[in-house]
């Protein structure tokens, strides 16, 4: 099993250690898991990166940027509904403690987009609130940036070479 399992590691190293390959597989990996979708990109960031470490601050940009704009469409998804409500229900929202919260940090507060399972969430309810679209991306990005390179990093440190050969 363990041969089995070496092996088939080695071929997926070899298939993300292609340019082409890689930074496309990262970039729709990251867009896709900072959405509502349940799916995390760290995995193909660090599997890329360690196939070939020259491509480290290439693929911590893709990723960046690709989440981001995963960010930005949960941003979006929050405005819509926030419309789509308010004409249903032609009144405010109800504002719960969380979203108070969030009013009360503002865009700032989307420097925390990084976090598992409230970070896309929180993007989505930052367009829900009508904050201020691009301060509300430069901040996701900033946090999603050293999330990529905080995690990447740490691996590469901290996974020893022979579970990867």
């Amino acid at each position: 099993m363990e041969l089995w399992l070496s092996e088939h590691i080695s071929q997926l190293l070899a298939a993300l250690a292609l340019p082409q390959v890689g930074l496309v597989a990262v970039f729709v990996i990251a867009f896709i898991s900072a959405t509502l979708l349940p799916l995390g990109s760290e995995p193909a960031v660090f599997l890329v990166v360690k196939a070939d470490p020259s491509m480290f601050w290439v693929v911590i940009l893709v990723a960046t940027v690709g989440n981001t704009l995963g960010g930005v469409v949960s941003w979006w998804m929050g405005y819509g509904v926030e419309k789509a409500v308010e004409a249903v229900k032609h009144q405010e929202p109800s504002h719960s403690r969380a979203a108070r919260w969030l009013q009360r940090f503002g865009p700032k507060a989307c420097l925390l987009s990084w976090l598992p399972i409230v970070g896309d969430p929180l993007c989505a309810v930052a367009g829900w609130l009508k904050m201020p679209f691009w301060p509300c991306v430069g901040y996701m990005a900033v946090g999603k940036f050293l999330r990529f390179l905080f995690y990447t990093a740490a691996l590469l440190w901290l996974v020893p070479e022979s579970w990867l050969s």
